[in-house]
């Protein structure tokens, strides 16, 4: 039997390299396109089927992305908040929802990640990895021009078999994007995972520990996709989404008077 995946989209962070547009709000409600920044993979997670995610925030702005999103009935969504206290890095914060997932795979989208195509094949060649090994974990990886920014794989054959956070020196050129599945092991590595050299507790990490299980699979995004994190990234992502329309959400449009 099929499991259903669960979303967490993640929204926390101080957003400070998009300083000082952030000073008054968080960066995920800033607008890339027609649409706020947290639209782009709350909308990705619903057409592919996904129905319950969580949202992490920060405390400063739970109040303010609850307004905009409620109850998530305008997207087809059943949505819960978790508060990330502090920034603590994307691990910590998925982490807070635990008890949220119960035990299901899921899908984890950064709220910033902004892409062209739905992942109707990448969840089915997840759920075909559930059912032919019983569980793992799946990235999606992008080539860029500067994969040191990013989590970068080092690739031989056709498995992952390390992923290193922002090298000097990248193995390859692919940045590790900010969409990731998991099954409920990555709690347990969580858990264990002590700060790095940043303060955070990584994500990468967390598949490392999947690559050490040979668990983890990945796939490559065919359209365009952007990180909209930096004052660039976010004027790219306006670019490219410039003309991306969802039509799930024209009919939420107030009457023009």
């Amino acid at each position: 039997m099929e499991r259903p995946l669960k979303g967490i989209v993640l929204a926390g962070g101080t957003g400070s390299r998009l300083y000082p547009l952030t000073k008054v709000t968080n960066k995920h409600l800033l607008p890339v396109g027609r649409y706020p920044m947290i639209y782009h993979p709350l909308i990705r997670m619903r057409r592919v089927g996904i129905r319950e995610v969580a949202v992490v925030t920060s405390p400063e702005h739970m109040g303010d992305v609850v307004n905009l999103l409620g109850s998530g009935r305008d997207f087809g969504l059943d949505l819960t908040y978790r508060v990330q206290d502090e920034p603590g890095g994307i691990a910590q914060a998925i982490g807070l929802c635990e008890r949220f997932v119960d035990g299901d795979p899921f899908l984890v989208i950064l709220g910033d990640n902004i892409l062209s195509e739905d992942l109707h094949d990448e969840v089915a060649a997840y759920q075909e990895q559930l059912r032919r090994d019983g569980g793992g974990a799946r990235v999606l990886l992008k080539e860029v021009p500067d994969p040191e920014r990013y989590g970068v794989p080092r690739i031989e054959g056709d498995r992952i078999v390390e992923i290193i956070e922002k090298p000097a020196r990248p193995p390859s050129r692919y940045a590790v994007t900010g969409i990731y599945f998991y099954d409920a092991y990555a709690f347990e590595v969580i858990r264990h995972l002590k700060p790095s050299a940043r303060g955070e507790l990584e994500v990468s990490d967390v598949s490392n520990a999947y690559i050490a299980r040979g668990q983890l699979s990945y796939g490559i995004l065919k359209g365009w996709w952007g990180d909209a994190g930096t004052i660039e990234g976010w004027h790219e992502a306006n670019r490219l989404a410039r003309d991306l329309i969802y039509e799930e959400l024209e009919n939420l449009r107030p009457n023009r008077r």
